[in-house]
């Protein structure tokens, strides 16, 4: 049987430099600290959409989809997928509830998708989830090629 870990290891670390790599941009961009007596005021963030957003959003889907259909197919559910994206969620969409909204309803997409049409592990499932990780992992390294730092 064909071993999942270096795909598996490319995708998760693309999507952590992708984090990163905007999270920098968006340090770069702060504003300067405030006063520590007063409590910080909410900051209204103008979203303005990346250049990379339609692969990001696709990307959450992809996420979603492996992340349904891996725990369909192991014997111990792992929560590696669901946390991945969380974490670029959280360092993608910081101040930004619309964009955490998008990414988050295209991650719910892409798992009930699959949970709608798969109800067990049979051997089309598991040809998904590999398209879907390999789809994944073109999406993390073509954001990453193009738009990273």
């Amino acid at each position: 049987m064909m071993t999942f870990r270096p795909l598996l290891l490319r995708l998760t670390v693309a999507t952590v430099v992708i984090a990163a790599a905007t999270t920098a941009a968006a340090q770069k961009t702060a504003a300067p600290p405030q006063d520590k007596a007063q409590a910080p005021a909410p900051v209204a963030v103008e979203e303005k959409p990346t250049p990379y957003d339609q692969r990001l959003i696709r990307l959450a889907e992809v996420l979603g989809s492996v992340h349904y259909l891996r725990n369909l197919c192991v014997k111990e559910p792992e929560d590696v997928w669901r946390r991945s994206m969380q974490e670029l969620i959280d360092k993608e969409t910081v101040n930004e509830e619309k964009r955490r909204e998008r990414m988050t309803a295209a991650f719910n997409r892409g798992y009930r998708t699959f949970a709608s049409v798969y109800t067990a592990c049979t051997q089309p499932a598991i040809v998904a989830e590999q398209r879907y990780r390999a789809e994944g992992a073109t999406l993390a390294s073509e954001i990453v090629a193009r738009f990273g730092n």
